[in-house]
């Protein structure tokens, strides 16, 4: 039987790295870091933001990077809704 090699530090430091499949529900006002969101949606998350001002300002510095992942970005009521790859926004009921 061949070696088993299995490092359970390394796989241990893995796991910080692990979609995480929340939804976040925040304030886009310009106080949040916008590597922030783009972190949480990296993690795999779907944002839901309240959005207090101007939204192409606050959203000029993580936008672009995220739907080039292939995240979607939904501007619904006073929200904006954010979410990662893997994940669509159906809007078939509006």
């Amino acid at each position: 039987m061949a070696d088993f090699d299995l490092d359970l530090r390394e796989a241990e430091a893995q796991l910080d790295e692990m979609p995480s499949d929340e939804v976040v529900l925040g304030v886009l006002n310009g106080e949040t870091d916008d590597a922030e969101w783009v972190q949480s949606i990296t993690q795999g998350n779907v944002l839901v933001l309240s959005v207090e001002g101007d939204l192409n300002e606050l959203a000029a510095g993580f936008a672009r990077e995220i739907k080039d992942m292939g995240g979607e970005l939904m501007h619904f009521r006073e929200f904006l809704i954010i979410t990662p790859p893997e994940t669509a926004i159906n809007t078939d009921r509006l």
